[in-house]
């Protein structure tokens, strides 16, 4: 079963498009049916499936997550006790546990079924910029 670890470089929070990178591998690979497996090997960011025409969207989730869970500064999360690789840690890894860190999209014809509007997205939750580690698993 065919495997592939790509690699994304972060310039802090936020959300990186891996969709083509996805789709180029199942064209690679040539399978016309089966599920490919997305899976982030790390525990401070995650993976979503979310709307890839209008920026904004982007823009308003990670807006939303930052309100959600803010920094460990912020007084209201005091409560946190892991802070010793900085602020945004332990806040990324609570982002994290309320996301995914693994994705199935099935493939059919050959082609990710994704609907009109849908990418894939590495969704950084640390402040300093990363490499992150995505594995592609395609089974059929």
């Amino acid at each position: 079963m065919p495997q592939k670890i790509i690699t994304v470089s972060t310039r802090g929070q936020g959300l990186y498009e891996v969709t083509a990178e996805a789709a180029s591998f199942v064209r690679t690979n040539g399978a016309a049916e089966g599920l490919l497996t997305v899976f982030v090997r790390h525990t401070s960011c995650s993976l979503l499936i979310q709307e890839n025409a209008d920026p904004d969207v982007r823009t308003d989730l990670d807006a939303f997550f930052r309100r959600l869970v803010p920094p460990a500064s912020d007084p209201s999360m005091r409560w946190i006790v892991h802070t010793t690789e900085g602020p945004d840690d332990m806040p990324a890894h609570i982002k994290a546990a309320l996301t995914e860190v693994s994705i199935g999209i099935p493939v059919v014809g050959g082609r990710l079924a994704l609907g009109t509007w849908q990418g894939i997205y590495l969704f950084e939750h640390r402040d300093r910029p990363h490499r992150r580690e995505i594995v592609l698993h395609l089974g059929g």
